[in-house]
């Protein structure tokens, strides 16, 4: 089950930069390393309602019809907008004012869930991609695909604070130049509408 295959193809989908990646390094450079970490929990655990469509089968649903498909990608769509949005206009960021409060790291906490629930197509790489590892001979395969994708997840929350603490090591850099704040800031935004509109544009594959 836990192949080096396995691990191996995980690490490449963990490590292409995607709206989680960017939201985490972005999180680390505004925020702060414990911003970053919340930042990497909660795009984490986004993943846990696409694992769990997967074992139980929904995402099969979700594949065969169009409409939920397009409704909840949309629907992520949309969110990557709007945080593209309030990242171009928030001029808080600027200050790279770390949130101190539970509640300030809450908050990063439930968007990177959200940017991740709303990914309809991570159930359906699920769907694809655990049951390569499963054996034909298993007497547990939801068991195993649970397992499977607890290791996944690991390997997410790692590579992802990973990700976050290395973007939070170069802030001291640009922390005195507001241009390069300014342009930061504008570029990620600019990313998050990219991939909004590549999520909205893409087929129901």
């Amino acid at each position: 089950m836990f192949s080096p295959e396995f691990f191996l193809t995980s690490l490449v989908v963990v490590l292409i930069p995607g709206t989680g990646v960017i939201y985490t390094v972005s999180t680390g450079l505004f925020y702060g390393w414990r911003a970053s970490i919340a930042a990497a929990i909660g795009c984490t655990a986004g993943i846990i309602p696409h694992l769990s469509a997967s074992i139980l089968g929904l995402s099969a649903i979700l594949h065969m019809s169009a409409v939920a498909f397009q409704t909840v990608k949309y629907a992520g769509a949309l969110y990557l907008l709007f945080l593209a949005w309030s990242m171009w206009r928030d001029t808080e960021a600027l200050k790279f004012n770390a949130p101190s409060l539970t509640q300030g790291h809450l908050r990063i906490i439930i968007k990177g869930f959200l940017i991740n629930i709303l990914n309809p197509k991570l159930s359906i790489f699920f769907l694809a991609f655990l049951p390569l590892f499963i054996s034909s001979s298993t007497s547990s395969p939801m068991f195993d695909m649970f397992i499977l994708g607890v290791a996944f997840m690991a390997m997410t929350l790692v590579v992802f604070i990973l990700y976050g603490i290395s973007a939070h090591g170069v802030r001291r850099y640009v922390v005195k130049s507001p241009k390069i704040i300014v342009w930061l800031q504008r570029s990620f935004a600019a990313l998050f509408v990219a991939l909004g509109l590549k999520i909205a544009l893409s087929e129901h594959e």
